[in-house]
């Protein structure tokens, strides 16, 4: 008889919870899917390197419908108890959102109902009892609230059928089955809140796809605020629909024989009546409008918004944003409702669909606060008013051309430094400061401008040629422009999927433009060397990581009258009303002076030069393991990781010992907060993992790689072996003298230099006897390497 107490998780598997779901009617090839990974794992960045932590995996994910994730199992193997894995079963139900969640030893299932608000949630099943696809989908229909036979066509609407292999992310799933819910129960105003980098457009496709194949929305409205968006839009994930049923409006010319529209807002209205383009539909002629970055819109726009959804009241409105909400002025929701779903910044990083990011924060010398001598007048001959001019100030009233210098001077040295290529954004405070960042970036870097006189371009609304060139700095496959510098142009919408330094050189005014911002470097291109971003701050913005708003729930904050637009008006506010007081005081005795009105001739901007400025401050910050940015030095923050993990030297010694692989301890330890790499680079180049975190966790003394080879090189220990084994253990040791411990674990360590000129991998092992013999050789070299008398 089969001992079930002998078999491995796997085995428990195939031979009695596989055929327990089949039996039951669930079509192993359609609707189970057995160890899923459905997150990425989080990038940890650590100095100039990178390493994926643990992906999120389920033993099995149970579909009722395609793409309609329904159950979760979770395997033990029979030495453990039947509901052993309820609690990460559970965990991964609320992610995946997903009602009915299972864990089975191969005796029996535990079955945990999510569905049922009262009596036993948890219940022991026989594997005979195991429940069929059908009775889980109508229980699953009820809770949902999906009673009519109308709301069940829409909800079990297939997804478009995509043979590329391209399928939706779970988290895009959760956002398109909401919205279809939310539809199929008769809800006409849906919001969807979804980071910037994670298929707005693509989940907003599926939502249309499958609401227009159940034939229940046949003419739809797709709004957008940009032409680039519109046609990136409908040649890209809209394309299955083809050209003949779909058309962008342009120059306000309406023809109503199509069946999917695109639109700017802006083309649809106008100051006066006969450019109201939308007037020309009738009320009723929409099903369905969606409204792509549906926070954007100063007090005019807003107004253009509403007068369209207003018309079209009839229609379904689903919008979509990365950022529904401001500090103390925003809400949308006030019109839209609650998110059907909300699938933040910070879960993306955590799940490694979205990239980390540093924070680089410099300060000059003079962005507390400078005042001009009495009579100081500018380059044009003004006369400078007589006030202290701080961080709000520089660039808007007062252009200090010494500040813009420095400025690119860092941005430059900052790409000398890491990559001389990689894709950067300037965000300046408007067209004039883009305009002279812009020389001043092209004279630090003349020499790439002379062999490429595009490297530095401005892309702003007012610039032909800049515009030109916004199509060549999205394209992955462009190398140039490299530098972009803008004021509002690239804030949002624009996919600038290769961008990897966002450089804030811009008073940021609200919640919303600083997460949009943001999400210019947070896309994913993993091949292309893409993998994290780098966030250089000029201007303090960056304090606003530290506010509760920043990657929070959506509140509700806004609450705009009977006659307010809905998206209420996006007002320049102060960075120290945002992050904290970051005026200069004045001198004893002496008086800041702000003006309130001012003459109508006064100049509307400073321009001064031969003003000495310095850095002040510099310092890098890390994405730390928690979701925030590292605010204590990267040492104070690792003695504290190491110190949760081990009570002592001791029992870090014993772990680092015992680990097979120190490759994976390190990985471990990085999930844990434990930045090698990055410590190394603020501690010390040549010190190994080891003596990184005995020194700084235990204070033990800095010993060098070099430091530890001598040492076993004088205790002579390899005079035991013969003259091959000696000169491979010599020239292993060597290999981590140069590279450190994780180089000489890797399988093909003798197929490498120098050990390859040893002779072949066979040759080299038999010099000790067996393989087995090597790898005990090895194995005795590592605790020479750490034996803590060196």
């Amino acid at each position: 008889m089969l001992d079930k107490k002998k078999l491995s998780e796997r085995d428990i598997c195939t031979k009695y919870i596989n055929p327990a779901i089949q039996k039951a009617g669930w079509d192993m090839k359609r609707q189970v899917r057995e160890e899923v990974s459905f997150t990425d794992g989080r990038i940890i960045v650590q100095g100039k390197i990178h390493t994926r932590g643990k992906q999120k995996r389920a033993d099995y994910i149970l579909y009722a419908k395609d793409a309609e994730p329904i159950a979760v199992i979770e395997a033990k193997d029979n030495n453990k108890p039947i509901g052993s894995g309820m609690q990460q079963a559970l965990e991964y139900a609320e992610i995946l959102q997903i009602p009915f969640v299972f864990t089975s030893n191969g005796d029996s299932f535990v079955f945990h109902d999510k569905t049922l608000s009262e009596g036993q949630l948890e219940s022991e099943i026989t594997l005979e009892e195991f429940p069929s696809p059908s009775a889980l989908w109508e229980k699953y229909l009820a809770y949902k609230g999906i009673v009519t036979p109308e709301a069940r066509k829409i909800v079990e609407q297939e997804y478009y059928p995509d043979d590329s292999g391209m399928k939706p992310r779970y988290y895009q799933q959760n956002a398109i089955n909401r919205t279809v819910e939310a539809v199929a129960k008769g809800q006409d105003r849906v919001i969807l809140v979804m980071a910037t980098g994670t298929g707005k457009t693509y989940t907003a496709f599926n939502i249309i796809w499958r609401l227009w194949k159940a034939g229940v929305k046949k003419r739809i409205l797709f709004l957008a605020d940009r032409n680039a968006l519109l046609t990136q839009t409908k040649n890209g994930d809209f394309s299955p629909f083809g050209n003949d049923i779909m058309h962008i409006i342009k120059n306000r010319k309406i023809d109503k024989s199509y069946q999917i529209y695109f639109a700017l807002y802006q083309g649809l209205t106008g100051n006066e009546e006969t450019k109201n383009a939308y007037k020309e539909f009738s009320k009723d002629f929409f099903d369905l409008i969606v409204i792509d970055e549906c926070h954007r819109g100063s007090a005019s726009e807003a107004s253009a918004w509403r007068e369209i959804l207003d018309h079209f009241e009839s229609a379904t409105q689903i919008g979509l944003t990365a950022t529904p909400k401001e500090t103390k002025d925003v809400s949308n929701m006030e019109y839209f409702g609650e998110p059907v779903y909300t699938y933040s910044l910070k879960q993306g990083i955590e799940d490694g669909f979205l990239a980390p990011y540093k924070v680089v924060r410099i300060t000059t010398t003079i962005d507390e606060g400078w005042r001009p001598t009495a009579g100081l007048r500018d380059k044009y001959g003004n006369e400078i008013q007589d006030r202290i001019y701080n961080l709000k100030d520089y660039d808007r009233k007062l252009a200090v051309d010494e500040r813009t210098q420095l400025v690119a001077q860092k941005i430059t040295a900052y790409l000398k430094a890491t990559d001389r290529f990689a894709k950067t954004i300037v965000f300046c405070i408007d067209i004039d400061h883009a305009n002279r960042m812009r020389q001043a970036l092209i004279n630090e870097n003349a020499d790439m401008v002379a062999k490429h006189p595009n490297f530095v371009v401005k892309i702003t609304g007012d610039d032909e040629v800049g515009k030109r060139e916004l199509d060549n700095f999205t394209d992955v496959e462009e190398r140039f422009p490299v530098i972009a510098t803008t004021s509002k142009m690239l804030t949002t919408g624009i996919d600038t999927k290769m961008v990897k330094l966002v450089v804030l050189e811009a008073n940021i005014g609200s919640m919303t433009e600083f997460k949009q911002i943001i999400g210019r470097g947070t896309r994913i291109r993993e091949a292309d060397g893409k993998v994290y971003f780098t966030i250089m701050d000029f201007r303090k913005a960056t304090n606003l990581f530290a506010d509760p708003d920043f990657d929070g729930d959506p509140v509700q904050i806004y609450e705009p009258s009977p006659t307010e637009p809905v998206v209420p008006p996006e007002e320049e506010t102060d960075i120290e009303n945002e992050v904290g007081d970051t005026t200069a005081h004045p001198p004893p005795g002496g008086v800041g002076i702000d003006i309130v009105g001012g003459d109508e001739s006064e100049p509307k901007k400073y321009y001064v030069n031969q003003i000495p400025v310095s850095i002040a401050h510099e310092r890098v910050q890390y994405y730390g393991s928690d979701g925030k940015l590292i605010t204590e030095s990267l040492k104070d923050y690792t003695k504290k990781n190491v110190n949760n993990e081990f009570a002592s030297l001791d029992d870090f010694i014993q772990r680092w010992n015992s680990s097979e692989k120190k490759e994976e301890l390190i990985k471990e330890l990085a999930e844990q907060g434990v930045l090698i790499e990055a410590l190394r680079e603020e501690v010390g180049q040549d010190m190994d993992a080891f003596d990184l975190i005995c020194h700084v966790a235990f204070d033990q003394p800095a010993l060098t790689r070099k430091e530890r080879a001598n040492a076993v090189r004088k205790r002579n220990y390899f005079t035991k072996y013969g003259a091959v084994a000696q000169k491979v253990l010599e020239s292993l040791l060597a290999k981590y003298e140069d590279e450190g411990i994780t180089s000489i674990e890797q399988g093909t360590i003798l197929k490498v230099k120098p050990l390859n000129k040893l002779g072949s991998p066979v040759e080299l092992v038999r010099a000790f006897g067996k393989k087995k013999d090597f790898v005990d050789a090895v194995v005795e070299l590592e605790r020479e390497i750490y034996n803590t008398g060196a």
